[in-house]
């Protein structure tokens, strides 16, 4: 009987082995799946938490973007209030955008009102011309209209200042007698008012006018004074876009005309030395050029505002005389 135990316990043995590591394996099995369980409960949680997250951040943006839509002005380029007559005639503020409207505006007393449009009696023989400018990286064009009859008036005005005895003669003043003409931003500010409808902001604005005369071409215009000699005669910002091309000093009149019809507070540099001219705006003491309150814009090359170095091989060294132009905005 003893043996028969010993027998059926020796048969046994290995069968009770393998069930006993089938069992730990189930065990091991259970323990197992449990853990992968745990983790997977956990990502869901995590998951769940970033979600709810991700909503609370899209309502907090969602609520400051529709209240500050609610507390927007709601202004075209030049600052006028929608559905209201800009400060230039003929134009009017609709949707974002100054359309003329002399109907409701009126127009200056410089111009006849036809419809919704101002006539002055120079705009004769019409010529279209185009102006390039890069804003952003991207280049674009304004298509513009010249004419034949407010370029030959112009052009005949007298370049000359009577003074008295006791007056000194100043460039400021000759500055200010080209670039304040009355007919003159009378024709000039239909550029000034597609320049403030091509960008919101007063910024890209002024990026936009330094574009588009850095891109008009450096070239002098020669009078024949005599048959021996040839001077260079100074043009009106007009006659530089009708001729597209200009000198430095020409070039920093048109800009000075288009950046203080923008607002802007504006200067034009001479250098003596180095016979030239840029232009200033006027811009925080920290970026300025050489402590005067205005940031140096150079218009016979396409140079970023702030960049002095007028040509690659020199620089403009000497101390300029600052012509003020106008009192405006920081750029």
């Amino acid at each position: 009987m003893k043996k028969s135990e010993k027998k059926l316990k020796k048969f046994l043995s290995p069968v009770s082995s393998n069930l006993s590591k089938t069992k730990e394996g189930v065990i091991e099995k259970l323990n197992f799946n449990k853990n992968n369980f745990i983790t997977l409960r956990e990502i869901i949680i995590s998951i769940s938490f970033i979600f709810i997250f991700i909503l609370i951040i899209g309502g907090v943006y969602l609520f400051c973007e529709i209240r500050n839509n609610s507390e927007k002005i709601f202004v075209c380029g030049d600052g006028t209030f929608y559905d209201t007559c800009s400060l230039t005639k003929p134009y009017f503020c609709s949707y974002g955008k100054l359309v003329k409207k002399a109907s409701v505006c009126g127009c200056s007393e410089l111009s006849r009102r036809e419809g919704d449009n101002c006539i002055s009696e120079y705009q004769v023989n019409p010529k279209h011309i185009t102006l390039k400018y890069t804003l952003g990286g991207q280049e674009d064009k304004i298509n513009y209209i010249i004419y034949d009859g407010f370029y030959d008036y112009i052009s005949k005005l007298s370049r000359f200042i009577n003074y008295r005895e006791v007056e000194k003669p100043s460039r400021k003043d000759f500055k200010l007698k080209v670039i304040n003409n009355e007919d003159q931003r009378e024709m000039l500010m239909p550029l000034v008012i597609e320049i403030q409808n091509r960008a919101e902001n007063k910024k890209d604005q002024a990026k936009i006018a330094k574009s588009i005369v850095q891109n008009i071409p450096y070239k002098p215009s020669f009078d024949n004074v005599s048959f021996w000699k040839q001077a260079i005669s100074s043009r009106y910002p007009y006659e530089v876009l009708y001729d597209g091309a200009g000198i430095c000093g020409e070039k920093s009149e048109l800009l000075a005309f288009l950046l203080k019809e923008l607002d802007y507070g504006v200067a034009i540099f001479y250098f003596s030395e180095e016979n030239h001219e840029a232009v200033g705006i006027k811009c925080p003491f920290f970026k300025d050029f050489r402590n005067t309150g205005y940031c140096f814009i150079e218009t016979t090359g396409d140079y970023k505002i702030g960049n002095s170095k007028v040509l690659k091989t020199f620089d403009v060294t000497s101390t300029p005389e600052i012509i003020l132009i106008s009192d405006g905005e920081s750029f």
